[in-house]
């Protein structure tokens, strides 16, 4: 395998002449790179660190990050954690994990890691099309291929972190044109209906299964930005699907217009679609896998209004959504439902007391059951509300 070619700043750093956390780090770069094929590093605008809830890290992860010494360099954010900082006590966190897990918090800070814990690091700051990134969860990959028309593979946690403290990744996979256009033709039949946000979530659940870790190019649906988020989230979690195109919809497939013809072509139809809501009773009802947008916490706060919920009900929303909504979280809260920052169903140990949860999201329906150890029910977010104020 050829090796990565370095520019003399990297080759000091590889060298030792940084220290060793920055050597070990682009040690994982260029190991990366040459199992991949690629030919140099890339500058990364932002980069996204899993890894962050001790849920999924344990004592071992913990003690990797803490023996580190070194910081970002470009923009990092992480990955929800296990709890929302601010009110681990409320939803119910255990003082030992809280403490091991503010453990982790405390040693991403050390490295220059912003501690912003969400799954939609878009909601942060500007990403623009064609702007490299190193981001490691995977619905947040998924949006910023496809939705922004950015570029990023999805990268483990790791590799992440070696990317916000070395300013680089590997340019290969998705970084590169050639590898970004479409495999096979995704034909909806909707007869007609318009789709939802969770039967966009719907449709990725049942296509990332059959498309797999192919690029997927959709006809006859029009998303909009959740829908998107959605579709995406849900094939990321049930395939390994890291960019998709809608035709006449996401930027490359208006930009580029691909030829399509010759391409595998297989069918999804409402009735498919529609068989993935079930009826099961449950406990809790959650929503926001990924992250809440404003608008989304808004229709929240409109089919809320006026109601008391009756079983817990947890949104999950990143903090500067949060903040920048203030009066429609306080509505949504008026109903006896809770708005949390910072963590999420599937890495937080609270959504492991009940044994069914009712979702809105592909992508919960897809993990859930395995990370929360709960049976799981898809519904739309109208659907959500109704259950859990009847």
């Amino acid at each position: 395998m050829k090796p990565v070619e370095l520019e003399p700043r990297d080759e000091r750093i590889l060298a030792g002449e940084q220290g060793e956390t920055r050597q070990k780090m682009l040690e994982i770069l260029v190991a990366l790179g040459t199992v991949f094929g690629a030919q140099r590093l890339v500058p990364v605008h932002s980069v996204q660190v899993s890894g962050a809830s001790y849920k999924t890290i344990g004592k071992y992860g913990l003690e990797w990050l803490e023996q580190l010494d070194a910081r970002a360099v470009v923009p990092a954010v992480l990955n929800p954690i296990g709890m929302p900082r601010g009110r681990w006590q409320e939803m119910g966190i255990d003082r030992d994990f809280a403490d091991k897990q503010m453990a982790v918090i405390a040693a991403y800070e050390r490295l220059g890691i912003r501690l912003e814990c969400t799954c939609t690091p878009y909601y942060l700051s500007p990403i623009h099309y064609s702007d490299h990134l190193a981001w490691s969860e995977s619905s947040a990959v998924s949006y910023a291929n496809s939705v922004i028309g950015a570029r990023t593979n999805r990268e483990g946690g790791p590799a992440a972190l070696a990317a916000a403290i070395i300013g680089k990744t590997p340019c290969y996979g998705l970084h590169l044109a050639v590898n970004r256009t479409p495999h096979l033709v995704v034909d909806v039949a909707t007869g007609g209906r318009d789709l939802s946000i969770a039967h966009h979530g719907a449709l990725g659940y049942l296509a990332g299964k059959r498309v797999g870790n192919r690029i997927p190019y959709f006809r006859n649906i029009r998303p909009n930005a959740d829908g998107l988020k959605a579709l995406g989230a849900a094939m990321a979690a049930t395939g390994a699907v890291a960019l998709y195109h809608v035709e006449r919809v996401t930027p490359e497939a208006s930009r580029l217009h691909f030829d399509t013809s010759g391409l595998e072509m297989i069918r999804i139809d409402m009735r498919e679609i529609e068989e993935v809501f079930s009826q099961v009773a449950v406990d809790a009802v959650a929503v926001g896998c990924p992250h809440c947008s404003p608008d989304e916490l808004t229709t929240t706060a409109l089919l809320l209004s006026g109601k008391k919920v009756k079983i817990p009900f947890y949104v999950f929303a990143a903090q500067v959504v949060i903040d920048a909504n203030r009066d429609t979280v306080a509505s949504i809260e008026k109903s006896g439902a809770r708005v949390y920052a910072d963590t999420c169903m599937v890495v937080s140990p609270v959504m492991e007391r009940y044994p069914a949860i009712m979702v809105n999201s592909g992508k919960a329906l897809a993990y859930v059951p395995d990370m929360c150890g709960a049976v799981v029910r898809m519904g739309t977010l109208e659907e959500c509300v109704a259950v859990a104020t009847s």
